[in-house]
C-alpha cells in the first residue's frame, strides 16, 4: 500500500520528505511484524539483537560497550537486556579479574539453540515480505546504505580477555 493512502496524507513537500516518512513509518512497521514474531520465542527485538551480536562474536566475549556500539537501537538499554537474557540463562557474565569494572558477556548454548530454532522456523525469513525480489532488496539496501553516506562506526571495544 502506497505511504500517502497508509497514512492519509495526499500531499507531501517533495520526494524526499515523503522517502523519510516513508522510512519512519516502514521501520515502525517492520519492528511491529518482528516484535510480534519474537513474541512466540520469549524474546523482544532488542534482546535478539543482542543474542545476534553474541552470536557473531561467538566463541569471544563481548563487553557491555561493544554491544551498544553494535547494537541496531542505540537507545536500548544494553545492560538492562543483558540482565533479562541472564534471567533466561541466554547469556553469562564474567567479572574479569584484572578489571573488576569490566565484564564479559558471551551467548550460552541455549541462546545458540534459540537463535536456530528461530532461523529454522523461517520467522526472520518473514519480517520482509517475499514482494521483493533478491534483485530489489539488493537495490535497496544500496540507497540505504547511500543514505547513511557518513560512517559514524566506531571500533569494537576490546573484551577483557
Amino acid at each position: 500500500m502506497r505511504i500517502e493512502d497508509e497514512i492519509k496524507q495526499p500531499i507531501f513537500r517533495d520526494e524526499y520528505q515523503k522517502a523519510i516518512i516513508n522510512l519512519v513509518y516502514t521501520t515502525g512497521w517492520l519492528q511491529l511484524r518482528q516484535a510480534t514474531a519474537f513474541k512466540a520465542f520469549g524474546l523482544t527485538l532488542p534482546q535478539f539483537n543482542i543474542l545476534r551480536i553474541l552470536r557473531g562474536q561467538h566463541p569471544l566475549p563481548a563487553t557491555v560497550a561493544l554491544l551498544i556500539d553494535r547494537m541496531l537501537d542505540k537507545t536500548s538499554n544494553a545492560s538492562r537486556i543483558v540482565d533479562r537474557l541472564e534471567e533466561k540463562k541466554l547469556v553469562t557474565r564474567t567479572v574479569c579479574p584484572a578489571n573488576r569494572r569490566a565484564v564479559d558477556i558471551r551467548i550460552t548454548p541455549a541462546g545458540l539453540e534459540l537463535l536456530q530454532q528461530m532461523e529454522d522456523s523461517g520467522v526472520l525469513d518473514d519480517a520482509l515480505p517475499k514482494g521483493i525480489s533478491e534483485d530489489e532488496a539488493r537495490q535497496l539496501n544500496a540507497l540505504l546504505d547511500k543514505i547513511r553516506t557518513e560512517d559514524g562506526a566506531t571500533p569494537g571495544t576490546p573484551s577483557c580477555e
